[in-house]
Protein backbone atom coordinates (compact mmCIF):
# COMPACT_ATOMS: atom_id res chain seq x y z
CA UNK A 1 0.00 0.00 0.00
CA UNK A 2 1.60 3.78 -0.97
CA UNK A 3 0.25 6.21 1.39
CA UNK A 4 1.77 9.66 1.74
CA UNK A 5 4.01 8.87 -0.72
CA UNK A 6 5.52 5.65 1.73
CA UNK A 7 5.47 2.23 0.35
CA UNK A 8 4.02 0.40 3.26
CA UNK A 9 3.56 -3.51 3.83
CA UNK A 10 1.54 -4.91 6.90
CA UNK A 11 1.68 -8.13 8.70
CA UNK A 12 -0.33 -9.23 12.13
CA UNK A 13 0.41 -11.51 14.29
CA UNK A 14 -1.71 -13.32 17.87
CA UNK A 15 -0.44 -14.80 20.79
CA UNK A 16 -0.82 -18.28 21.99
CA UNK A 17 -3.47 -17.70 23.61
CA UNK A 18 -5.74 -16.34 20.73
CA UNK A 19 -8.45 -18.67 19.89
CA UNK A 20 -7.92 -20.06 17.04
CA UNK A 21 -4.37 -20.53 17.92
CA UNK A 22 -5.39 -22.72 20.85
CA UNK A 23 -7.39 -24.82 18.46
CA UNK A 24 -4.11 -24.89 16.04
CA UNK A 25 -2.12 -25.97 19.07
CA UNK A 26 -4.61 -28.42 20.03
CA UNK A 27 -5.01 -30.45 17.15
CA UNK A 28 -1.21 -30.11 16.58
CA UNK A 29 -0.71 -31.66 20.58
CA UNK A 30 -2.54 -34.82 19.14
CA UNK A 31 -0.79 -35.05 16.16
CA UNK A 32 2.85 -35.28 18.20
CA UNK A 33 0.90 -37.59 20.50
CA UNK A 34 0.07 -39.85 17.99
CA UNK A 35 3.16 -39.67 16.40
CA UNK A 36 5.27 -40.18 19.03
CA UNK A 37 3.59 -43.34 19.87
CA UNK A 38 3.42 -44.29 15.83
CA UNK A 39 5.24 -42.45 13.43
CA UNK A 40 3.03 -43.41 10.75
CA UNK A 41 0.29 -41.85 12.11
CA UNK A 42 -2.57 -40.75 9.97
CA UNK A 43 -3.89 -37.35 11.15
CA UNK A 44 -6.44 -35.03 9.88
CA UNK A 45 -7.74 -33.12 12.93
CA UNK A 46 -10.12 -30.22 13.43
CA UNK A 47 -10.50 -28.12 16.81
CA UNK A 48 -13.53 -25.71 17.03
CA UNK A 49 -13.43 -23.30 20.68
CA UNK A 50 -16.55 -21.55 21.79
CA UNK A 51 -17.28 -19.79 24.96
CA UNK A 52 -17.51 -23.15 27.35
CA UNK A 53 -16.66 -26.18 25.07
CA UNK A 54 -14.12 -27.53 22.62
CA UNK A 55 -14.88 -29.76 20.07
CA UNK A 56 -12.29 -31.99 18.60
CA UNK A 57 -12.99 -34.24 15.33
CA UNK A 58 -11.43 -35.34 11.97
CA UNK A 59 -10.39 -38.44 11.01
CA UNK A 60 -7.15 -40.64 12.87
CA UNK A 61 -5.64 -43.45 11.91
CA UNK A 62 -2.95 -44.83 14.07
CA UNK A 63 -1.66 -47.43 16.62
CA UNK A 64 -1.24 -44.87 18.96
CA UNK A 65 -3.63 -44.43 21.96
CA UNK A 66 -4.18 -41.02 22.96
CA UNK A 67 -5.94 -39.12 25.66
CA UNK A 68 -7.58 -36.42 23.77
CA UNK A 69 -9.93 -34.70 26.49
CA UNK A 70 -6.35 -34.36 28.76
CA UNK A 71 -4.10 -33.31 25.76
CA UNK A 72 -6.65 -30.43 25.45
CA UNK A 73 -6.89 -29.60 29.13
CA UNK A 74 -2.96 -29.77 29.31
CA UNK A 75 -2.35 -27.14 26.28
CA UNK A 76 -4.86 -24.89 28.11
CA UNK A 77 -2.52 -25.11 31.43
CA UNK A 78 0.68 -24.79 28.67
CA UNK A 79 -0.47 -21.32 26.74
CA UNK A 80 -1.90 -19.85 30.41
CA UNK A 81 -5.74 -20.50 30.72
CA UNK A 82 -5.43 -22.11 34.20
CA UNK A 83 -7.01 -19.26 36.34
CA UNK A 84 -10.92 -18.56 36.81
CA UNK A 85 -9.92 -15.29 35.82
CA UNK A 86 -10.03 -16.50 32.21
CA UNK A 87 -13.61 -18.20 32.30
CA UNK A 88 -12.14 -21.15 30.41
CA UNK A 89 -10.73 -23.63 33.13
CA UNK A 90 -13.27 -25.86 33.33
CA UNK A 91 -14.09 -26.00 29.51
CA UNK A 92 -16.32 -29.02 28.34
CA UNK A 93 -14.47 -31.06 26.10
CA UNK A 94 -16.16 -33.54 23.23
CA UNK A 95 -14.57 -35.51 20.82
CA UNK A 96 -15.86 -37.21 17.16
CA UNK A 97 -12.99 -38.92 15.63
CA UNK A 98 -13.03 -41.27 12.75
CA UNK A 99 -10.56 -43.47 11.06
CA UNK A 100 -9.07 -42.22 7.79
CA UNK A 101 -10.85 -42.86 3.95
CA UNK A 102 -9.60 -45.97 2.85
CA UNK A 103 -9.74 -44.36 -0.77
CA UNK A 104 -7.58 -41.68 0.23
CA UNK A 105 -5.43 -43.96 2.29
CA UNK A 106 -4.96 -46.11 -0.95
CA UNK A 107 -3.10 -42.73 -2.54
CA UNK A 108 -0.22 -42.20 -0.13
CA UNK A 109 0.39 -46.10 0.67
CA UNK A 110 1.08 -45.37 -3.26
CA UNK A 111 3.90 -43.24 -2.10
CA UNK A 112 1.86 -40.72 -3.85
CA UNK A 113 0.47 -37.41 -2.89
CA UNK A 114 -2.71 -37.38 -0.13
CA UNK A 115 -4.00 -34.88 -1.76
CA UNK A 116 -4.16 -32.53 -5.11
CA UNK A 117 -3.29 -29.01 -4.16
CA UNK A 118 -0.70 -26.13 -4.61
CA UNK A 119 1.57 -24.93 -1.95
CA UNK A 120 4.28 -21.97 -1.54
CA UNK A 121 7.65 -21.79 -0.64
CA UNK A 122 9.15 -18.10 0.47
CA UNK A 123 12.41 -16.38 1.18
CA UNK A 124 13.62 -13.23 0.82
CA UNK A 125 17.79 -11.84 2.45
CA UNK A 126 16.10 -8.60 4.22
CA UNK A 127 16.63 -10.46 7.80
CA UNK A 128 18.79 -12.64 8.96
CA UNK A 129 16.62 -15.86 9.06
CA UNK A 130 15.93 -14.93 4.72
CA UNK A 131 12.38 -13.56 6.32
CA UNK A 132 10.48 -10.83 5.73
CA UNK A 133 10.06 -8.47 8.38
CA UNK A 134 6.79 -7.26 9.01
CA UNK A 135 6.19 -10.89 10.06
CA UNK A 136 9.08 -11.18 11.89
CA UNK A 137 8.98 -8.27 13.79
CA UNK A 138 5.14 -9.09 14.38
CA UNK A 139 6.37 -12.53 15.53
CA UNK A 140 8.53 -11.68 18.06
CA UNK A 141 6.41 -8.59 19.56
CA UNK A 142 3.30 -11.03 20.75
CA UNK A 143 5.78 -13.31 21.79
CA UNK A 144 7.47 -11.11 24.25
CA UNK A 145 4.40 -10.02 25.50
CA UNK A 146 3.13 -13.58 26.26
CA UNK A 147 6.52 -14.35 27.94
CA UNK A 148 6.53 -11.55 30.16
CA UNK A 149 2.94 -12.43 31.04
CA UNK A 150 3.36 -15.91 32.05
CA UNK A 151 6.37 -14.95 34.08
CA UNK A 152 4.31 -12.60 35.81
CA UNK A 153 6.37 -10.01 34.73
CA UNK A 154 3.40 -7.71 32.40
CA UNK A 155 1.01 -6.39 34.95
CA UNK A 156 -2.75 -6.19 34.12
CA UNK A 157 -2.33 -8.37 31.46
CA UNK A 158 -4.53 -11.75 30.23
CA UNK A 159 -3.51 -14.53 27.26
CA UNK A 160 -4.92 -13.21 24.44
CA UNK A 161 -2.91 -10.68 22.18
CA UNK A 162 -2.55 -9.41 18.72
CA UNK A 163 0.25 -7.44 16.77
CA UNK A 164 0.25 -5.48 13.90
CA UNK A 165 3.21 -3.72 11.80
CA UNK A 166 3.76 -1.77 9.39
CA UNK A 167 6.98 -1.49 7.81
CA UNK A 168 8.06 1.57 5.01
CA UNK A 169 9.91 -0.21 2.26
CA UNK A 170 9.82 3.58 0.22
CA UNK A 171 14.02 2.73 0.44
CA UNK A 172 13.94 -0.97 0.54
CA UNK A 173 17.69 -0.28 1.31
CA UNK A 174 16.91 1.07 4.72
CA UNK A 175 13.78 -0.03 5.95
CA UNK A 176 11.79 1.44 8.38
CA UNK A 177 8.93 0.57 10.95
CA UNK A 178 6.02 3.04 10.13
CA UNK A 179 3.50 2.03 13.59
CA UNK A 180 2.87 -0.82 15.25
CA UNK A 181 -0.54 -1.72 16.53
CA UNK A 182 -0.70 -4.12 19.99
CA UNK A 183 -4.24 -5.13 21.20
CA UNK A 184 -3.62 -7.04 24.35
CA UNK A 185 -6.11 -8.84 27.03
CA UNK A 186 -6.00 -7.50 30.47
CA UNK A 187 -7.63 -7.41 33.99
CA UNK A 188 -11.00 -4.84 34.07
CA UNK A 189 -9.05 -3.32 36.86
CA UNK A 190 -6.40 -2.42 35.22
CA UNK A 191 -4.26 1.26 35.29
CA UNK A 192 -4.94 1.90 31.59
CA UNK A 193 -1.82 5.33 31.60
CA UNK A 194 0.49 2.36 33.21
CA UNK A 195 -0.46 -0.75 30.96
CA UNK A 196 -0.09 1.23 27.74
CA UNK A 197 3.39 2.80 28.87
CA UNK A 198 4.24 -0.55 29.61
CA UNK A 199 3.14 -2.31 26.24
CA UNK A 200 5.41 0.71 24.34
CA UNK A 201 8.80 1.31 26.50
CA UNK A 202 8.92 -2.57 27.81
CA UNK A 203 7.54 -4.59 24.87
CA UNK A 204 7.65 -2.28 21.22
CA UNK A 205 11.13 -0.20 22.06
CA UNK A 206 12.61 -2.83 22.59
CA UNK A 207 11.91 -5.36 19.80
CA UNK A 208 12.85 -2.52 17.44
CA UNK A 209 15.91 -2.15 18.86
CA UNK A 210 16.30 -5.73 18.87
CA UNK A 211 16.37 -5.38 15.19
CA UNK A 212 18.68 -1.76 15.20
CA UNK A 213 15.10 0.02 13.93
CA UNK A 214 14.04 3.76 14.20
CA UNK A 215 12.00 3.57 17.63
CA UNK A 216 9.86 6.81 16.54
CA UNK A 217 7.33 4.76 14.87
CA UNK A 218 3.66 5.42 15.35
CA UNK A 219 1.63 3.57 17.77
CA UNK A 220 -1.88 1.86 18.43
CA UNK A 221 -2.38 -0.05 21.69
CA UNK A 222 -6.22 -1.13 22.50
CA UNK A 223 -7.34 1.40 20.66
CA UNK A 224 -11.07 0.65 21.41
CA UNK A 225 -9.85 1.40 24.74
CA UNK A 226 -10.57 -1.97 26.88
CA UNK A 227 -10.17 -5.45 25.65
CA UNK A 228 -11.34 -7.65 28.89
CA UNK A 229 -13.38 -10.45 27.92
CA UNK A 230 -10.70 -12.23 25.26
CA UNK A 231 -10.10 -15.93 24.20
CA UNK A 232 -12.85 -18.24 23.33
CA UNK A 233 -15.33 -16.48 25.81
CA UNK A 234 -15.15 -13.64 23.18
CA UNK A 235 -14.87 -15.48 19.87
CA UNK A 236 -15.19 -18.47 18.54
CA UNK A 237 -11.38 -20.01 17.71
CA UNK A 238 -11.43 -23.11 14.33
CA UNK A 239 -8.25 -24.33 13.35
CA UNK A 240 -6.82 -23.17 9.75
CA UNK A 241 -7.68 -19.82 10.34
CA UNK A 242 -4.27 -18.05 10.95
CA UNK A 243 -2.92 -19.44 7.71
CA UNK A 244 -1.15 -16.33 6.64
CA UNK A 245 0.63 -15.71 9.99
CA UNK A 246 1.53 -18.82 9.94
CA UNK A 247 3.28 -18.37 6.89
CA UNK A 248 4.84 -15.12 5.33
CA UNK A 249 2.84 -12.59 6.75
CA UNK A 250 1.43 -11.50 3.32
CA UNK A 251 4.71 -10.92 1.83
CA UNK A 252 4.28 -13.92 -0.26
CA UNK A 253 1.19 -16.31 -0.73
CA UNK A 254 -0.50 -18.94 0.47
CA UNK A 255 -1.55 -22.29 -0.79
CA UNK A 256 -4.91 -23.76 -0.74
CA UNK A 257 -4.42 -25.18 2.67
CA UNK A 258 -3.73 -24.78 6.51
CA UNK A 259 -1.22 -26.79 8.83
CA UNK A 260 -2.21 -27.55 12.15
CA UNK A 261 -3.59 -30.95 12.42
CA UNK A 262 -1.95 -32.54 9.54
CA UNK A 263 0.01 -35.54 9.27
CA UNK A 264 2.88 -34.80 6.72
CA UNK A 265 1.25 -37.20 4.07
CA UNK A 266 -0.56 -34.06 3.72
CA UNK A 267 1.18 -31.77 1.16
CA UNK A 268 -0.85 -28.69 2.63
CA UNK A 269 2.06 -29.36 5.28
CA UNK A 270 5.00 -31.12 4.02
CA UNK A 271 5.36 -29.34 0.76
CA UNK A 272 4.78 -25.59 1.80
CA UNK A 273 7.98 -26.90 4.57
CA UNK A 274 10.06 -28.34 1.79
CA UNK A 275 9.10 -24.82 -0.43
CA UNK A 276 10.86 -23.07 2.56
CA UNK A 277 13.43 -25.06 2.33
CA UNK A 278 14.27 -24.64 -1.23
CA UNK A 279 13.56 -21.23 -1.07
CA UNK A 280 16.10 -20.27 1.83
CA UNK A 281 18.47 -22.16 0.33
CA UNK A 282 18.15 -20.34 -3.00
CA UNK A 283 18.43 -17.07 -1.50
CA UNK A 284 21.02 -17.93 1.11
CA UNK A 285 23.38 -18.92 -1.84
CA UNK A 286 22.58 -16.10 -3.60
CA UNK A 287 21.16 -17.19 -6.49
CA UNK A 288 18.27 -14.19 -6.27
CA UNK A 289 17.25 -11.93 -3.19
CA UNK A 290 13.96 -13.20 -3.30
CA UNK A 291 12.58 -15.72 -4.43
CA UNK A 292 8.96 -17.42 -4.16
CA UNK A 293 8.11 -21.09 -5.24
CA UNK A 294 4.80 -22.46 -6.07
CA UNK A 295 4.43 -26.30 -5.76
CA UNK A 296 1.08 -27.87 -7.06
CA UNK A 297 0.45 -32.38 -6.62
CA UNK A 298 -2.18 -34.51 -7.34
CA UNK A 299 -3.93 -37.24 -5.16
CA UNK A 300 -2.27 -40.61 -5.96
CA UNK A 301 1.06 -39.07 -7.83
CA UNK A 302 4.58 -38.61 -6.68
CA UNK A 303 6.05 -35.91 -8.50
CA UNK A 304 4.60 -32.38 -8.70
CA UNK A 305 2.54 -31.63 -11.94
CA UNK A 306 3.86 -27.83 -11.76
CA UNK A 307 6.68 -26.18 -10.22
CA UNK A 308 6.95 -22.21 -10.62
CA UNK A 309 9.38 -19.77 -9.34
CA UNK A 310 9.11 -15.98 -9.32
CA UNK A 311 12.52 -14.01 -8.23
CA UNK A 312 10.70 -10.92 -8.63
CA UNK A 313 13.65 -9.74 -11.23
CA UNK A 314 16.59 -10.42 -8.45
CA UNK A 315 17.82 -13.34 -9.99
CA UNK A 316 21.52 -13.34 -10.08
CA UNK A 317 21.39 -16.30 -12.82
CA UNK A 318 19.10 -17.39 -15.28
CA UNK A 319 15.64 -17.70 -13.93
CA UNK A 320 16.01 -21.19 -16.13
CA UNK A 321 18.87 -22.49 -14.64
CA UNK A 322 17.07 -21.81 -10.85
CA UNK A 323 14.45 -23.62 -11.94
CA UNK A 324 16.66 -26.56 -13.39
CA UNK A 325 18.69 -26.20 -9.92
CA UNK A 326 15.78 -26.89 -7.84
CA UNK A 327 14.58 -29.90 -10.14
CA UNK A 328 18.71 -31.39 -9.36
CA UNK A 329 19.10 -30.92 -6.26
CA UNK A 330 15.77 -31.21 -4.01
CA UNK A 331 13.57 -34.74 -4.25
CA UNK A 332 10.14 -33.25 -4.32
CA UNK A 333 8.11 -36.65 -4.00
CA UNK A 334 5.95 -36.53 -0.91
CA UNK A 335 7.89 -39.24 0.84
CA UNK A 336 11.19 -38.42 0.01
CA UNK A 337 10.61 -34.45 1.34
CA UNK A 338 9.08 -37.00 4.76
CA UNK A 339 12.20 -38.19 5.07
CA UNK A 340 14.70 -35.69 4.34
CA UNK A 341 12.68 -33.15 6.52
CA UNK A 342 12.11 -35.27 9.31
CA UNK A 343 8.42 -34.76 9.10
CA UNK A 344 7.40 -38.07 11.45
CA UNK A 345 8.97 -36.66 14.34
CA UNK A 346 6.53 -35.27 17.02
CA UNK A 347 7.88 -31.77 17.06
CA UNK A 348 4.34 -29.54 16.07
CA UNK A 349 2.98 -28.58 18.79
CA UNK A 350 5.50 -25.64 19.17
CA UNK A 351 5.17 -24.45 15.35
CA UNK A 352 1.54 -23.80 16.32
CA UNK A 353 1.94 -20.31 17.84
CA UNK A 354 4.41 -17.85 16.39
CA UNK A 355 4.90 -19.06 13.02
CA UNK A 356 6.12 -22.52 11.38
CA UNK A 357 9.29 -20.40 9.56
CA UNK A 358 12.23 -18.01 10.58
CA UNK A 359 12.19 -19.98 13.69
CA UNK A 360 15.49 -19.74 15.45
CA UNK A 361 14.26 -20.99 18.74
CA UNK A 362 13.62 -24.32 17.18
CA UNK A 363 15.97 -26.90 15.38
CA UNK A 364 13.63 -27.65 12.42
CA UNK A 365 15.04 -29.28 8.79
CA UNK A 366 13.33 -26.88 6.63
CA UNK A 367 15.36 -23.80 7.73
CA UNK A 368 18.69 -25.52 7.32
CA UNK A 369 21.00 -24.27 4.80
CA UNK A 370 22.39 -27.80 3.56
CA UNK A 371 22.04 -27.09 0.05
CA UNK A 372 24.10 -23.82 -0.12
CA UNK A 373 27.37 -24.72 -0.87
CA UNK A 374 26.13 -26.96 -4.03
CA UNK A 375 24.05 -24.24 -5.76
CA UNK A 376 26.99 -21.44 -5.04
CA UNK A 377 28.63 -23.46 -8.18
CA UNK A 378 26.12 -21.88 -10.39
CA UNK A 379 26.98 -18.73 -9.45
CA UNK A 380 29.89 -16.72 -11.19
CA UNK A 381 33.01 -15.00 -9.83
CA UNK A 382 31.27 -11.61 -9.52
CA UNK A 383 27.54 -12.70 -8.38
CA UNK A 384 29.44 -15.07 -6.07
CA UNK A 385 30.85 -11.82 -4.05
CA UNK A 386 27.51 -10.04 -4.49
CA UNK A 387 25.64 -13.30 -2.86
CA UNK A 388 28.03 -12.52 0.45
CA UNK A 389 26.77 -8.67 0.94
CA UNK A 390 25.35 -7.95 4.42
CA UNK A 391 21.31 -8.75 4.65
CA UNK A 392 19.54 -5.35 5.24
CA UNK A 393 18.34 -6.18 8.45
CA UNK A 394 20.71 -8.01 10.53
CA UNK A 395 19.09 -9.58 13.46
Amino acid sequence: MKANNKLLLTSESVSAGHPDKICDQIADAILDACLAQDPYSRVACEVFALSSKIIIAGEITSMAVVNFEQIARDTLKLIGYVHDYYRFDKVVIEVYINSQSPDIAQGVNNLGAGDQGIMFGFATNETSGLMPLPIVLAHKLVRMASQLHLEGKFPYSLPDMKSQVSIDYTNPYRLKIDQILMSIQHQSDFDEIAFKEFVHKEIMIPVAQSFNLNTDFSFLINPTGRFVIGGPVADTGLTGRKIIIDTYGGSARHGGGSFSGKDATKVDRSAAYMGRYIAKNIVAAGLADKIEIQLAYAIGVAEPVSIMINTYGTEKIHINKILEAIRENFDLRPQAIIEKLELRAPRYRPLAAYGHFGRPDLDLPWERTDKVEELRKLLSPINSNRAKQRLIIDN
